[in-house]
């Protein structure tokens, strides 16, 4: 009777050990992935403020004429105080220059891809309800590429997308609306809708609408 009371015991002592053992293991694990998931949320943000850099021109313009009172003000005074001002209101006036000069390569570019062979070709096989070839998808790719430099490197950086994401953000780059888009990558409209908002939560690891998406794709 002893000698079966000691076996259950110690059975059931194996069995909590392990029990222990596993579920430490499942804890460490998790955390573990958690931590990974978290680290990759935060290198793609990363990637996202750096592919953006957006600047809010207006208010740099008050920013500067704000620094150019205070440079003023201080004269000769206090010389390492104004080096400081007048290198902030440099890299504002840096800032706005290059959002002007972003600002009229994006006109240019849309200006070179509505006239193009690529699009108007995409237009005539709209106008018939067909959808795009690989040789067609091809060349939307190299026409997007070559306007907007590194347009498919940013986005392949920021998640591996299927060939169909890819497909439908090329289409939203050159502005063609979600029921075009449906049509010309042979899927429903729901489906480009859920393929949009889904890609937005993936990148920036919060839910979004399919516009927040098409404006994140439009600004890169």
């Amino acid at each position: 009777m002893n000698e079966t009371l000691t076996i259950l015991t110690n059975r059931e002592l194996f069995l909590l050990i392990i029990g222990t053992v596993t579920y430490i293991t499942l804890f460490v694990v998790t955390w573990q992935n958690s931590r990974r998931k978290v680290l990759l949320l935060q290198q793609r943000l990363d990637k996202v403020h750096e592919m953006l850099q957006t600047q809010d021109v207006e208010a740099n313009k008050q920013k500067i004429e704000e620094l150019k009172r205070l440079i003023a003000k201080l004269g000769s005074e206090n010389s390492m105080l104004r080096l400081e001002l007048e290198e902030k209101k440099a890299r504002l006036d840096y800032a706005n220059t290059m959002a002007r000069i972003e600002s009229e390569k994006r006109e240019r570019a849309e200006v070179d891809i509505f006239t193009s062979d690529v699009y108007l070709n995409i237009q005539k096989y709209l106008n018939e309800g067909k959808s795009l070839n690989d040789e067609q998808w091809k060349q939307l790719a190299a026409l997007v590429d070559g306007i907007y430099t590194g347009f498919t490197d940013k986005l392949y950086s920021l998640y591996n997308l299927s060939v169909n994401d890819y497909h439908v953000c090329l289409l939203i780059k050159i502005r063609f609306q979600p029921k075009d888009i449906a049509l010309l990558t042979a899927h429903s409209k729901e489906s480009v809708a859920t393929t949009r908002s889904r890609l937005y939560q993936k990148i920036f690891g919060k839910k979004g609408s399919t516009k927040d998406w098409d404006d994140f794709i439009y600004s890169i």
